[in-house]
């Protein structure tokens, strides 16, 4: 097909349907692997074959050497370290699309957060985690992020290192007893400090303990290919806080903003050094204030020069704010349903952003059977690739969990196991304002969770800071300045910089 015939590496989708409904194995769709680092969107209702397309991308990503993060919300790609299992659906779809099919199994690691499930703890401080994300998995209104913005500026000028829940909460409460110790930078009320404080407590509740703390994850980790050449498919295991989407999207934006921050400059690469998969991607937008979103799509508009590309995997298009969608170059979607006047409109809104073709895409994408899909890439030379009714190939990989013994294996043989198994918890705000509140007597020290390993600081070695939010820094840019300067005064510069721009620390 004109348009997709281009040389290169590739990921290979699928072949082309005919108008009789007929694929044909002459016309290959592809994608290619220059092009990754300009994202793309997998869209489609439940059901229609999304989760299947992300493991065939994920499984020739890694063949290639590219290693893939993606997060695994109902438990369905852990298969991706088991070879798939010959079936006649198999057979007949490799036949169809002219597929050599043959069972394969990806490098895998398997990674939870904070430990709440089976895999590798993925842990954050509360520093470099930041107020703007927090603020939003919290539900803070403008006023009570920029006091939260206002807290985690009291404890950077101070020497408090925020590392955990109970860090920032022993902050909250000495400001509320202490409302002196903001003089001459502003105020915390009282309202607002419970406000937060309830907001927290929830949040500790909800298990949130076990994933801020130490050791922080590095996510160069992400980045590993195997002594044979083939790319590590890190796993995010999330069915243990599906109940809480705010929490898992938003951890997943700090992951993608802590890459942007650690990773070198590349340019356009022959291959992505990373492919980030957003799954359930409308659960990061949703009610999110307009600076998160200002800093999704900064974000994404940025890290392509890092060599990262994104792809956001959710049902509609709509899901996905305009700004982000302007910066996607690649769209495989599946079927839509248009059961409701809502689902016409969403329909109608989604064949609007395709480009222009000879399908009838509105009727087109309510008939599309599953693992099928309208395709639309950029070719080699950045341009758009006509529009492609595609019947996609099979994963190779096992398209079901793997068994419990072979995760457990996995996990156990990881030299990330020991890296980032046990929790620490040295002194951080908690101690020294314990110490300050009481100099008469030693300050005791809180026994460690269930799973951690208390460390002391030894002597009169110099306290190491933890490093600092990752997404503030990404925001840090002229237009967000000039914005800050604008609509704030002195007070409201400080504080502003202090959420949005920042200087980090270097990794410890």
């Amino acid at each position: 097909m004109k348009g997709y015939d281009f040389e290169g590496p590739a990921l290979e989708l699928g072949a082309l349907v005919r108008a009789d409904g007929a694929a044909d194995p002459a016309e290959r769709i592809r994608i290619p692997l220059s092009m990754l680092n300009r994202h793309g969107l997998v869209a489609g209702a439940t059901g229609t074959g999304k989760t299947k397309t992300l493991q065939l991308m994920a499984e020739q990503l890694a063949a290639q050497g590219v290693p893939v993060f993606l997060a695994d919300i109902k438990g369905d790609l852990s298969g991706l370290a088991s070879p798939g299992t010959a079936s006649d659906r198999v057979t007949r779809r490799a036949a169809e699309v002219g597929q050599t099919w043959q069972p394969v199994a990806c490098p895998v690691e398997f990674f939870s957060l904070g430990g709440l499930g089976s895999g590798i703890p993925i842990r954050a401080t509360m520093t470099a985690f930041g107020p703007t994300l927090l603020a939003k998995v919290l539900g803070l209104n403008e006023t009570q992020e920029s006091s939260l913005g206002l807290i985690f500026y009291f404890a950077d000028k101070h020497g408090m290192p925020l590392l955990d829940l109970k860090d920032l909460i022993a902050v909250i409460r000495y400001l509320t007893a202490t409302p002196e110790a903001l003089s001459g930078i502003g105020g915390l009320s009282a309202a607002t400090a419970g406000v937060i404080l309830r907001a927290l407590t929830n949040f500790e509740a909800q298990g949130a303990e076990a994933f801020f703390g130490e050791p922080e994850f590095d996510v160069r980790d992400l980045l590993r290919v195997t002594p044979d050449g083939q790319g590590t498919v890190s796993v995010l295991e999330l069915p243990a806080v599906q109940d809480r989407p705010q929490l898992f999207s938003t951890f997943l934006m700090w992951l993608l903003a802590d890459l942007f921050h650690e990773l070198p400059e590349v340019g356009d690469a022959d291959k992505p050094k990373l492919v980030f998969f957003f799954d359930e991607a409308h659960l990061l937008f949703d009610d999110a204030s307009k600076a998160f979103l200002q800093s999704i799509a900064q974000t994404v508009r940025l890290i392509r020069s890092k060599g990262v590309g994104v792809f956001f995997v959710t049902q509609t298009p709509n899901d996905v704010p305009g700004d982000v969608l302007a910066q996607l170059g690649a769209r495989v979607q599946h079927a839509l349903r248009a059961f409701t006047p809502q689902d016409a409109k969403a329909l109608k809104s989604t064949v609007s952003t395709f480009p222009a073709s000879s399908y009838d895409l509105e009727r087109l994408l309510t008939e599309l059977g599953i693992g099928e899909a309208v395709v639309t890439v950029l070719s080699e030379t950045g341009a758009p690739t006509p529009v492609a009714w595609t019947r996609l190939r099979a994963p190779r990989t096992l398209m079901a969990p793997s068994s419990p013994d072979v995760i457990a294996n996995v996990i156990a043989a990881s030299p990330l196991q020991q890296k980032y198994g046990t929790a620490i918890d040295r002194q951080s705000a908690y101690e020294i304002l314990a110490a300050k509140l009481a100099p008469e007597r030693p300050a005791e020290t809180p026994a460690a969770p269930s799973g951690q390993t208390r460390r002391e600081p030894e002597g009169q070695r110099e306290r190491e800071e933890p490093k600092r939010s990752v997404l503030d820094n990404v925001l840090e840019s002229k237009e967000l300045r000039s914005l800050a300067r604008s609509a704030a005064s002195a007070f409201g510069r400080e504080i502003t910089r202090s959420i949005f721009g920042t200087a980090r620390r270097g990794r410890r």
